[in-house]
């Protein structure tokens, strides 16, 4: 008997296991990086359930019917196509967030996880019953949203300048609430003047990969905004802002959290140092990949 190719045996089987092991092997075929994983997700969100239902009706052994193994054989292609998962399912989580994303914003990344956490800690050490945040550049409101819900005694304010991204910033603020959180459409250069000498934490994504460089992964280089990912010819034009904006708004003894690319480490430093910043210092995402500079404000 001739053995069915992935698609062929996708479209044609109705029973969940089958169904899956085709979709994996399809998305493997296309280089998608954890296939499993997303094949399993992918069908989690055609069912509205959760990837552990998906699983233990593999365990079941759950059938589809025609529309549903339709439906996904659409989703499957997405995907194989490299379109981002948190595009087509719609939803990104970060941290304890479940946060609305597409086209137009820059979808959050796990990485991204520890440089809240260092801005999560220094505003809970704060001496202020109120200590005040900023998180400037907060696309979908990942961090804003982290730190607001995280520390809700703090006072949360955040900019965003695209309005592609502001719509899931505000989105994303609606869904989840935090009443703690202002946030401005406005550029980050000019931001938020009536804070400046109080705020206790400065922090940032910024876009910081350099202008000819091309993102390996045709998720980000096909589908991230490029305003989110470029940070002119050494990737640190946005940096060097952040500088001269992080001493306007934090007060003597703030600090300034700014995420990076692994490599860039050792310039943000000597920039900062430069600029005159106390303290700078680089620290490790989980993975151990150097992710984030801190440096406290003189």
């Amino acid at each position: 008997m001739t053995a069915l190719h992935p698609a062929e045996e996708l479209h044609d089987s109705r029973a969940l296991r089958d169904v899956l092991r085709a979709a994996a092997g399809r998305l493997a075929e296309a280089g998608v990086p954890d296939p499993q994983v997303d094949a399993e997700l992918l069908l989690a969100h055609l069912r509205d359930q959760s990837r552990g239902e998906v699983q233990t009706g593999v365990i079941r052994g759950d059938e589809l019917t025609a529309d549903e193994v339709a439906a996904y054989e659409e989703l499957v292609a997405r995907r194989a196509a490299r379109e981002p998962l948190q595009h087509i399912t719609g939803v990104a989580y970060f941290r304890h967030l479940e946060l609305a994303v597409g086209p137009g914003v820059f979808v959050p990344r796990p990485e991204t996880e520890s440089v809240a956490q260092l801005a999560i800690d220094a505003l809970r050490a704060a001496g202020s019953p109120e200590p005040v945040g900023v998180d400037l550049g907060t696309g979908s409101g990942a961090i804003a949203l982290s730190l607001a819900t995280e520390v809700p005694h703090a006072r949360i304010h955040a900019a965003e300048n695209s309005a592609a991204a502001f719509v899931w910033t505000r989105e994303n603020h609606r869904r989840v609430g935090a009443p703690n959180l202002r946030l401005a459409f406005v550029d980050l250069a000019v931001a938020f003047p009536e804070l400046d000498g109080t705020v206790d934490v400065v922090v940032s994504n910024p876009p910081y990969v350099p202008d000819d460089a091309v993102p390996r992964d045709p998720e980000v280089r096909l589908h991230d905004p490029h305003a989110a990912l470029y940070g002119g010819p050494d990737g640190l034009d946005v940096v060097r802002e952040l500088s001269r904006v992080g001493m306007r708004l934090l007060r003597p003894g703030g600090l300034l959290v700014i995420e990076h690319g692994e490599l860039q480490g050792r310039a943000i430093r000597d920039l900062l140092g430069e600029a005159g910043w106390r303290a700078a210092a680089t620290h490790p995402d989980l993975t151990r990949r150097d992710r984030t500079t801190t440096a406290i404000r003189p």
